[in-house]
């Protein structure tokens, strides 16, 4: 069936098929649309006998004070029970005039849900990818197999080159990790045809693919500190004041007395 017909007979069905806001049988069901609110109907018409038997007996006032020393919490909105009944209507806001029922509008009346969708031409738009190392980049240099490459070489750069132990970690670090470099595609069926990096499966993922993609990845909206605009003035300041000019602005005074005493 075609989606423009499916459509069709769905509007139809819907002018046709008489709402269920009341309980329904097994046969009934699949002829039943599902109603946009819950029935008002009482499942239980016998609940609440001998409180209406006691409050038309006493009068509302006696019930009342009756009531209170045997009820616990006598003004809760949901009665003490756990599971709002259909019929109750729970406050949302301050004021009370926003009110929340159980199970309304019912589910079965609402749209299906939305599926985010990713920007087309990335390896996500794919809704069967679902990898999180190659774009995990606050993780990237917390495994020691793949340390930040710049800093390392800095690190070994600043140690005595002819010291056996630093070249021992020179000729380790040039060799890179030692795990698993994966198939990088090639499975026994042959080359990938869907996922040229390899990174979907873990099975085909390789060191080099993943790099990459956590350079593409790296974020590149790094803030601001708040004193950034105004740095000429807090220099003069300083120069004003004849004192040394520090890196950035303390803040000092910004932070609440409170915020400075200790709390032990």
């Amino acid at each position: 069936m075609s989606a423009p017909v499916k459509k069709a007979a769905e509007a139809v069905a819907k002018k046709t098929i008489p709402a269920a806001s009341r309980a329904v049988s097994a046969a009934e069901a699949p002829s039943i649309a599902p109603s946009a609110t819950s029935s008002m109907e009482s499942q239980m018409p016998w609940e609440g006998w001998f409180s209406s038997f006691l409050s038309s007996k006493l009068g509302k006032d006696k019930f009342d004070k009756l009531r209170s020393l045997v009820v616990f919490k006598t003004d809760h909105v949901l009665s003490g029970e756990q599971m709002p009944r259909p019929s109750t209507e729970v406050p949302i806001s301050k004021d009370g005039s926003i009110k929340a029922q159980f199970r309304y509008p019912s589910p079965g009346s609402q749209e299906g849900g939305r599926q985010p969708t990713e920007d087309e031409g990335t390896l996500y738009e794919d809704p069967y990818f679902v990898s999180y190392y190659p774009r995990d980049t606050s993780r990237r240099y917390d495994d020691p197999a793949f340390p930040n490459k710049e800093l390392e070489e800095m690190k070994l750069a600043l140690l005595p080159q002819d010291d056996a132990k630093v070249q021992e970690a020179q000729a380790a670090f040039e060799e890179g990790a030692k795990s698993s470099p994966g198939n990088k595609g090639m499975f026994a069926t042959g080359k990938s045809d869907f996922d040229p990096t390899g990174l979907r499966a873990t099975m085909s993922t390789n060191h080099a693919a993943v790099e990459a993609s956590l350079d593409a990845n790296m974020p590149d909206h790094l803030p601001m500190p708040n004193w950034w605009n105004k740095q000429e003035e807090l220099v003069q300041w300083y120069k004003d004041n004849d004192l040394p000019v520090p890196l950035g602005n303390t803040g000092f005074g910004t932070v609440p007395r409170e915020g400075r005493i200790a709390r032990w």
